[in-house]
């Protein structure tokens, strides 16, 4: 489940979107397995209640399995032009926001076996209330760092060209003299006051 467009604000882009590693499923999906294995064996056998019991065996495994699967496909970890977006669930729903302004470092742990197939945390520390949140079982953690840090330099960057280009640019000194002008003509200054001040403009050149 992708993050919906209407969760993005104006000029907003989803860089990342991922959902966890298919490591999240490896327990589940190996209990799975091995319950019905052991209820095929159990076919081989005349007692009842071991039939029984490896069906039971089975069907919590299959409830189990179907839980996290369900957890997993409606997880998504995603990362925008101005913010980091955890959702999680399908009906009982909880998420977390970080703006790319709140973030302050950026780590990831791999143990060996994660490195070979490409998952690992992620571990976020912000300026907020949280501190430091770890996001388990994301693809390719180093990558997803690696990302995060570029979108927030580019974030850094834009909000200080934003200011400077927003600051107009000083009128020259004939366009001030020019204003100074129309004061006087308009009655505001005083011939001397005029004079005084173009004087005083010209020495800057």
């Amino acid at each position: 489940m992708a993050i919906p467009s209407k969760l993005l604000q104006p000029d907003e882009q989803v860089v990342i979107d991922l959902r966890p590693h298919w490591w999240h499923l490896a327990a589940p999906g190996g209990l799975l397995i091995v319950a019905i294995v052991a209820g095929l064996a159990s076919l081989a056998t005349t007692i009842a209640a071991l039939r029984i019991v490896a069906g039971i065996a089975i069907l919590i495994a299959l409830v189990n399995f179907g839980f996290r699967y369900a957890r997993w496909s409606t997880t998504n970890f995603a990362i925008t032009t101005e913010r980091v977006i955890y959702r999680q669930g399908l009906v009982a729903r909880r998420g977390t926001e970080m703006p790319l302004e709140k973030v302050n470092t950026v780590d990831f742990r791999q143990s060996v076996f994660e490195r070979i197939i490409g998952a690992g945390d992620l571990v976020i520390e912000s300026g907020s209330d949280r501190g430091v949140t770890t996001f388990s079982d994301v693809r390719k953690p180093q990558l997803v760092q690696q990302e995060l840090n570029r979108l927030m330099d580019a974030k850094e960057k834009r909000n200080y060209v934003q200011p400077l280009a927003a600051t107009p640019a000083p009128a020259s000194i004939p366009e001030q003299i020019a204003q100074l002008a129309r004061l006087r003509d308009e009655g505001v200054l005083t011939d001397v006051e005029f004079q005084n001040k173009k004087s005083d403009l010209l020495g800057r050149l």
